[in-house]
């Protein structure tokens, strides 16, 4: 008995002996890892063991299945700003959904962002509301009565999106499946602008679902900024990385990951609606920008008479030939374009321009006889002086910049009494002078003469003729001429705003008495400047006034 007990008692002893020698080679090996590797992430590893733990708790159904992160809205305010909303946050990118990084839900509040302006001003614009269920979102808001697209259209400010609080959204616009109110919605409507015209944008596809690798997958929500850049949103997915899909060919193919090929479509797509939103601005109504810009060519006026200018519009790049001369037909907004200068010559009938016919119309000039010494006569007779005075002005007005510098109607330089009108035969001493083609405006000397739109100087200077004279560019061989000044204010290569001072009113030159000569140049042929005053070229759709 004593033998078997003590027998019992030596396995015990053996096996707490087998035990302590294990425990201390384990030991062994945890101060070997220790010493050989003291870099190791000791908590690292620990989480590691605690997801496997958590991982094999929910396999084993102990701990409740964490659901996946689900987007439940998303907008785009631009082509390069956006974001998404989930129930416990928010992605944004700012470069066209190629990156996408978390933002605070706190800092998105839907006040945060007014809508714009009617006219575009404004720096940030209430994001184009987006519609559930395969619905498309609204585009940008538009300028000028619906003509121009907005800043956010085309690369502005991106507005806040909204917050997410417990698993809503505050989203802009119709309902969707976020769970926002009616109540809300039609306050997010009412803050939101107006959508830009269908005819800038182009029709905006309706997505219900997309196709991708030969599979069609459902959409829970589509934005389209045009009628071939958006993007969609697919229920059901949780990819922080790219959580929208996009894109650049009206939905004939989609894409999860924003290549460089894209970026580049978009921002052909951004420059196309901001050169269209620049020009349809210029005009008189949403309808006549849409009529010019979607027509093949257009005369602005279609109807003139000779001493008049005629503004001509064509969608392709080319040049036009007229009165023995060729005008090249010059890039701007969504078109080309070139000034026609109508001679004194051209006799009344009707031309084809392009695919338009120009009609001009005889037009019957006064007669003007002036009265003047015989030192005042004898000054045309300088003519050393009068051509040296002819190269500067020539040389002036060869450059010009290749765009319309203005974007507000023309205005009279000064308030006067008008002493000659535009085309009038002068004749002076009994003697044929020339056809007079300006105006003379007279008033007191000194009076201020303002700049009758945007330009650049292109020349201001004392003329032996004209006494001190400015000539203003306004683009694309466009002057504006001021002669008889007492006082110059601007200098050559200055730039000028509508309604600047420019000069005061004087007698300078071959003058008789305080007046103003004013007239515009086109392509160095003089142009009636009643054509331009309270309007500008692109709304020109009748003869100008006698």
């Amino acid at each position: 008995m004593s033998s078997r007990r003590f027998r019992s008692k030596r396995r015990t002893g053996r096996k707490g002996k087998y035990a302590l020698a294990l425990l201390g080679v384990g030991a062994a090996a945890c101060l070997s890892v220790v010493v050989l590797k003291p870099d190791l992430d000791w908590s690292r590893m620990l989480g590691m063991l605690e997801n496997k733990g958590t991982e094999a708790a929910e396999q084993a159904g102990k701990l409740p299945v964490k659901p996946p992160r689900e987007a439940v809205e998303f907008q785009m305010t631009d082509f390069m700003h956006g974001w998404v909303a989930y129930t416990d946050g928010l992605l944004k990118t700012d470069d066209g959904g190629v990156t996408w990084y978390a933002a605070p839900a706190a800092a998105a509040a839907p006040e945060a962002s007014a809508p714009a302006a009617a006219g575009g001003a404004s720096g940030a614009a209430t994001p184009a509301a987006g519609n559930s269920a395969g619905g498309t979102a609204p585009p940008p808001s538009a300028s000028a009565g619906g003509s121009a697209v907005s800043p956010a259209a085309v690369g502005g400010a991106a507005s806040s999106p909204p917050a997410a609080p417990g698993g809503s959204t505050a989203a802009t616009g119709s309902a969707s499946a976020s769970g926002t109110s009616a109540a809300d919605s039609g306050r997010a409507a009412a803050q939101s602008p107006p959508p830009a015209a269908d005819w800038i944008t182009g029709p905006l596809p309706s997505v219900q679902r997309i196709a991708v690798d030969g599979k069609e997958l459902d959409v829970k929500k589509s934005q389209f900024m045009t009628e071939t850049i958006g993007w969609a949103l697919l229920p059901g997915e949780a990819a922080d990385s790219a959580p929208l899909w996009a894109t650049v060919d009206g939905g004939k193919s989609w894409s999860r990951q924003v290549t460089p090929d894209m970026l580049n479509k978009m921002e052909a797509e951004r420059q196309r609606l901001r050169s269209t939103a620049m020009e349809a601005a210029l005009y008189a109504s949403p309808e006549a920008a849409k009529a010019s810009i979607q027509s093949d060519w257009t005369l602005l006026p279609e109807t003139a008479s000779p001493g008049d200018i005629v503004l001509v519009r064509h969608r392709s790049p080319g040049s036009v030939a007229w009165q023995g001369k060729t005008y090249e037909l010059q890039p701007f907004g969504a078109g080309y374009f070139a000034y026609l200068p109508v001679p004194m010559n051209t006799k009344a009938g009707s031309y084809p321009i392009g695919g338009k016919t120009l009609t001009i119309k005889a037009k019957k000039f006064e007669t003007q006889y002036l009265q003047v010494t015989k030192q005042m006569e004898s000054m045309k007779q300088d003519t050393k002086r009068i051509q040296a005075d002819q190269a500067k002005i020539d040389l002036a007005r060869s450059k010009s910049e290749p765009s319309f510098l203005f974007s507000s109607p023309f205005i009279q330089p000064v308030e006067g009494i008008l002493t000659t009108p535009y085309g009038h035969t002068r004749y002076v001493n009994g003697k044929f002078d020339s056809s007079h083609m300006a105006i003379d405006l007279a008033a007191k000397e000194g009076t201020p003469i303002k700049a009758t739109n945007d330009g650049i100087v292109a020349l201001a200077d004392s003329l032996y003729l004209t006494g001190n004279s400015i000539y203003i560019d306004h683009g694309m061989q466009l002057f504006s001429q001021y002669a008889h000044l007492s006082e110059l204010r601007v200098k050559t290569g200055d730039r000028v705003k509508q309604g600047d001072i420019i000069g005061l009113v004087g007698t300078t030159g071959f003058s008789t008495g305080p007046h103003l000569h004013f007239t515009f140049w086109a392509h160095n042929i003089q142009a009636n400047p009643n054509l331009f005053f309270n309007t500008n070229p692109f709304q020109w759709s009748q003869p100008a006034a006698p």
